[in-house]
């Protein structure tokens, strides 16, 4: 998508990484890869437009998503080091089907994100629901919620 510091490609947060770094410099990284998949979308998906996922996208679903998210200003859950949750965020994730994403609201121990996932996924679903991904919201193990989501057809 875009060069980053030290040549290295953009890659979008998934939640499951250090904090991306705040700040001007990022913000534009986001800004010019988001604008650079709707202009992707514009060019290969013909009438439907920047309105349904390119083909890309469902090969490469969980980057799209984060991407999608990040750029909506959601807030990526992060880790540290040693893979301990450092704060509130989403977790995007490849799901057990191909092509599907799971996208989670998790964070450190005692952080509320129990208590915040419900409202949280309900505005990641409608972000991405915007940008044309079908988003269903379930309960998992330990009755925690998660989207699964995948490309609308």
């Amino acid at each position: 998508m875009t060069g980053g510091p030290g040549g290295q490609g953009f890659e979008a947060a998934t939640g499951d990484g250090p904090a991306p770094p705040a700040g001007p410099g990022r913000a534009a990284e986001v800004r010019t890869a988001y604008e650079g998949l709707m202009q992707i979308r514009r060019l290969v998906n013909g009438p439907p437009g920047a309105a349904v996922p390119a083909p890309w996208e469902s090969r490469q679903a969980p980057r799209a998503v984060a991407l999608v998210l990040e750029a909506a200003g959601i807030t990526p859950s992060a880790v540290d080091p040693d893979g301990r949750r450092t704060r509130n965020g989403y977790r995007v994730a490849p799901a057990p089907e191909p092509g599907t994403v799971r996208v989670s609201w998790l964070g450190p121990p005692g952080g509320g994100a129990a208590e915040e996932e419900q409202e949280r996924l309900t505005d990641c679903g409608r972000v991405l629901e915007r940008h044309g991904w079908e988003c269903l919201l379930y309960r998992g193990p330990r009755r925690r919620r998660f989207l699964e989501v995948e490309p609308r057809r």
